[in-house]
């Protein structure tokens, strides 16, 4: 199972400002925005670093997710969510032949916990070639700007971008921690972490 992300994260859904405002920064003296490929860089480490801790989207791109076979015959879960569509799924045959599922095949279950790929009327999704692989298009996250993520995830966001950019000078820093206040601030949505096997 191989999930790749599709595109990157638009530099206008990034909130370099209010992270800004967030760490006072230009408080007492004019703000000409030197530091915003910097703030821009610790905010976009930060949403990865939650995203992939959660195993969850903050905000709206595509992904691409190749499997070698359903865990269920009859539905599948999805490796990342929210997801909002499922924008197509595709079968390659061993030989590279490609056959686009007729969308009205299946449909997307938008559990608030666990999205699934489920087949029409509860009957079986489209069989994988033997040695083939399916590749499932969809797109996961609460929205394209920053507003659309809920606020809990967003102050999550800022306090770990904000010390990763406070500690950026210390090598005994262990960047694989997080500090305890995002921690409390996204356990509620750990159980969104999927794997893709449910």
């Amino acid at each position: 199972m191989i999930l790749t992300e599709v595109g990157t994260l638009a530099s206008d859904a990034i909130p370099v400002r209010a992270f800004a405002q967030h760490l006072r920064l230009g408080t007492g003296f004019e703000d000409d925005g030197s530091e915003d490929a910097v703030l821009d860089l610790y905010l976009r480490a930060a949403i990865s670093a939650i995203e992939a801790r959660l195993g969850y989207a903050l905000l709206s791109r595509q992904f691409s997710w190749t499997v070698t076979r359903w865990k269920q015959e009859t539905s599948q879960g999805l490796p990342v969510g929210p997801v909002e569509s499922v924008d197509e799924i595709v079968l390659i045959a061993a030989d590279g032949r490609e056959e686009i599922v007729d969308p009205a095949k299946c449909h997307l279950l938008k559990d608030a916990r666990r999205p699934r790929l489920i087949g029409l009327d509860g009957g079986a999704l489209p069989s994988i070639p033997r040695s083939g692989h399916a590749e499932i298009r969809f797109t996961a996250g609460h929205g394209d700007t920053w507003d659309s993520v809920p606020r809990d995830l967003q102050q999550a966001v800022f306090l770990l971008a904000a010390y990763y950019y406070e500690t950026r000078y210390e090598a005994s820093v262990a960047r694989e921690t997080m500090p305890f206040g995002v921690l409390v601030l996204i356990e509620s949505y750990r159980s969104f972490k999927l794997g893709g096997n449910s």
